[in-house]
C-alpha cells in the first residue's frame, strides 16, 4: 500500500529584476526647464521604467 502522506508544493519561482529600476518599476529623471534651452534643475522626479513598463520584473525577450 502507498502511504497517504500530505505533499509539499515547491514555491514558485521569483521572475529576475529589472536591470534598469532595481526591481521598483520606476526611475528618478532630471527635471528642466526653460523653453528653448532645456536647463537641468536639481530637482529629480519619478518616472516609470520603460524597460519594465512599471512591473519591477525583467522583461523576457
Amino acid at each position: 500500500m502507498a502511504t497517504t502522506g500530505k505533499r509539499t508544493r515547491r514555491p514558485a519561482p521569483t521572475p529576475p529584476k529589472c536591470p534598469d529600476c532595481d526591481g521598483k518599476g520606476e526611475t528618478a529623471e532630471t527635471v528642466r526647464v526653460g523653453a528653448r534651452k532645456g536647463r537641468p534643475t536639481d530637482d529629480r522626479q519619478a518616472a516609470l521604467c520603460l524597460t519594465c513598463l512599471g512591473s519591477g520584473e525583467a522583461p523576457t525577450d
